[in-house]
């Protein structure tokens, strides 16, 4: 059996949800050398997220978006003139419903006695049923429900033309059809509903208590809610779990377990009635909160709904307005959905608003609202962002000190291999040729020379020339028979020892010019290029500005230039390389200097002197280290990133004396400057026969 494959074009969300922590490393780079801070560097990238051919991830920004995208596509959807358009048309048919039957009664007054309905139970006799011997009392049961009809009647034309005025007088109408009766009740229990939602979430059994007449219960509950939030106001500590155990099973399912929790469910329920009220027009929410009034019947527990609206809005005084403009009409039940909706909306965007300025926390971000607003595929991404740093840590990349996240060695390494990796196809973009090898040899490394293989060389074989010496010495034909004196093996080259101080300039012109990122990405790639590449060489970083200091490679990702110090110390950087190459007796040492200005501190009793422009005492004691390097036999190679005129008169003065190189160049092309120098001039050819 053949199988079959189906391939598709590629759009982006075939890419595995797993996080791969090399690639995060990679995305995160480029701003951790940037700002020095690992933590921002994260928010950086969860802000923007991450799109790779194996991993997609939004960014919170992109959230964001979608948020006031779902924001704006419910504003220009709905209208809550449903709101009261619902009630009314719920009003409607349980009136027509009463009138229908009003009318019926009417009718069956009119008829003949025998056919006049039962004065007991108010129905129609059977057409078939024989009349009553005495007609005097169906003339009376006829009378009477003409009269019962008739006041009805009034009494309904009688009613007030708004909604709210309408269901206030109607609560105390007895109803002549059983129907109307029934959906006037089922209103009813939606305006309870709505008005316990105000401060409850899950209050089905409240609702069912009231509903069944047990308003004391209720009345209780309230009392002892609003007792607990004068306490609390009072700066006493209420007995919350005594409450509970008296009322816990009114709360639903997952009833709260604090008072805190508590009241930041009402506080959410009650922002939802508020926001309906102020995105009303004025005279739909007069209807509304009219409508509301009064609709449980007990003065008591009115009174205790009152107190408790009275703490809520002490606690949440504002209330958000939206400006729905859609032709889509909401019930009742809809529209507070709706609000919730809106609300968490709004709350989510300022909680990720809050999260990308490093304020906020991403473990706060609920997950099911992001699922519930958003999808899955959204709450999926933002779960990925929650395990950004454990997949980083897990990798051994991160590691958490004391509560502060750091790198670590070994990522401190992968952030060298990238940066080599960028400066060396920025070599073969240039055409500058580039230190890549496609295998590994004893001996040092593979060249382009060749030369005829013998016993104990590495068994680099060039198969181009081994297969023509064949041929040359067979002739053409095919198989081709190989012989020992066939083989012919690529040279390598032996490379010199070398120990390496590499000099950074903290200063803060350095970040003004935009180059101390690039010299960070130059450390980060030589330190990768020697330890992995020319692994018995030795390189060490010192950093100076009005001080120098050594530094270490797992320092150089979150290095940050000193933005309070002045001055540019080259001297006492000088000193300290010297000092570390002094370790080195054979080999070449050499010092490669970056910097962007000339030397305007020295030290003096251990003390940095600034002046600016650099003073003749700060260039002479300066030039006075350069000496005692040469001396040491130390070559330094200046690496430029301005040319001001002090700088270039300092690096020709120091030229003239060290006899090291001098090169003007810009953050952009620094690396492959150094790297192609360090390779090119620390290695020699050697011809074995």
């Amino acid at each position: 059996m053949n199988d079959r494959y189906r391939f598709s074009l590629w759009d982006g969300t075939q890419a595995s949800q797993e996080l791969d922590a090399d690639a995060l490393l990679s995305a995160l780079a480029d701003d951790l050398l940037n700002h020095g801070d690992l933590e921002q560097a994260l928010r950086s990238l969860m802000q923007r997220g991450m799109r790779t051919p194996q991993m997609n991830m939004r960014g919170i920004t992109d959230f964001v978006k979608q948020l006031r995208e779902e924001r704006k596509r419910r504003l220009e959807k709905y209208d809550l003139g449903g709101v009261m358009e619902d009630v009314q048309r719920q009003l409607k048919e349980i009136l027509d419903l009463e009138r229908k039957q009003i009318q019926q009664w009417q009718n069956q007054a009119e008829e003949p006695a025998g056919n006049a309905p039962d004065a007991a139970t108010g129905e129609p006799r059977s057409s078939a049923a024989p009349a009553p011997a005495d007609s005097g009392a169906d003339q009376f049961s006829q009378n009477l429900l003409r009269n019962i009809a008739r006041d009805k009647q009034q009494f309904l034309e009688q009613l007030p033309q708004d909604p709210a005025g309408q269901v206030q007088k109607l609560q105390d109408y007895e109803f002549l059809s059983p129907e109307a009766k029934q959906k006037f009740d089922e209103l009813m229990e939606q305006l309870k509903k709505a008005v316990t939602e105000t401060f409850f979430k899950n209050i089905e059994q409240m609702v069912k208590q009231m509903s069944s007449g047990d308003m004391q219960r209720m009345k209780d509950m309230m009392k002892a809610l609003n007792d607990m939030l004068s306490q609390r106001s009072d700066g006493q500590e209420p007995d919350f779990d005594k409450f509970m155990e008296q009322f816990g099973d009114m709360f639903g399912p997952n009833p709260p377990k604090s008072l805190d929790e508590l009241l930041a469910q009402m506080q959410e329920q009650m922002a939802a009635m508020q926001s309906l009220m102020a995105s009303m027009s004025a005279e739909q929410r007069d209807q509304l909160q009219q409508l509301f009034q009064n609709k449980f019947g007990d003065p008591q527990l009115e009174v205790e709904m009152l107190r408790l609206s009275q703490h809520m809005h002490r606690l949440n005084p504002d209330a958000n307005a939206y400006p729905f403009r859609g032709d889509q009409p909401v019930d009742l039940e809809a529209a507070m959905r709706l609000m919730r909706e809106m609300q968490d909306i709004d709350q989510l965007a300022r909680e990720l608003q809050r999260l990308q300025y490093g304020a906020g926390d991403i473990e706060s971000i609920d997950l099911d609202k992001l699922r519930d607003l958003l999808g899955d595929e959204a709450a999926d991404q933002l779960d990925q962002m929650k395990r950004l740093k454990q997949t980083l840590e897990k990798a051994g990349m991160i590691r958490n000190e004391n509560g502060n996240w750091e790198m670590t060695p070994r990522g401190t390494r992968m952030i060298g291999q990238k940066s080599l990796g960028e400066i060396y196809s920025q070599l073969k973009k240039h055409a500058l040729g580039n230190h890549t090898v496609s295998r590994d040899g004893r001996m040092g490394e593979r060249t382009d020379d060749t030369k005829a293989f013998e016993f104990g060389d590495p068994f680099n074989l060039h198969m181009t020339r081994t297969l023509r010496n064949a041929l040359e010495r067979e002739g053409r034909g095919a198989p081709i028979h190989l012989v020992a004196d066939d083989f012919e093996i690529y040279r390598n080259e032996i490379v010199t020892r070398t120990a390496t101080v590499l000099m950074i300039d903290l200063s803060w012109s350095m970040a003004r010019r935009g180059a101390f990122h690039a010299a960070k990405k130059v450390a980060l790639a030589l330190h990768n290029l020697i330890s992995s590449q020319f692994p018995r060489d030795s390189l060490y970083l010192v950093g100076f500005s009005a001080y120098a200091r050594e530094l270490q490679a797992h320092e150089l990702p979150t290095l940050h230039w000193d933005e309070y110090m002045l001055g540019t110390n080259i001297q006492h950087a000088l000193q300290i390389s010297e000092r570390l190459l002094a370790r080195h007796a054979g080999g070449t040492r050499q010092v490669i200097m970056i910097t962007d200005g000339e030397p305007t501190s020295h030290m003096e009793d251990g003390v940095a002197q600034f002046a600016y422009p650099p003073s003749p005492v700060t260039i002479r004691e300066t030039l006075k280290a350069v000496r005692l390097c040469s001396k040491r036999g130390i070559t330094i190679n200046t690496f430029m990133l301005d040319q001001s005129y002090y700088l270039k008169e300092f690096v020709e003065s120091l030229t003239r004396i060290n006899g090291g190189r001098a090169f003007y160049t810009t953050p952009e092309q620094l690396g492959e400057y150094i790297l192609v120098d360090y390779v090119s001039h620390r290695r020699k050819k050697i011809a074995r026969n």
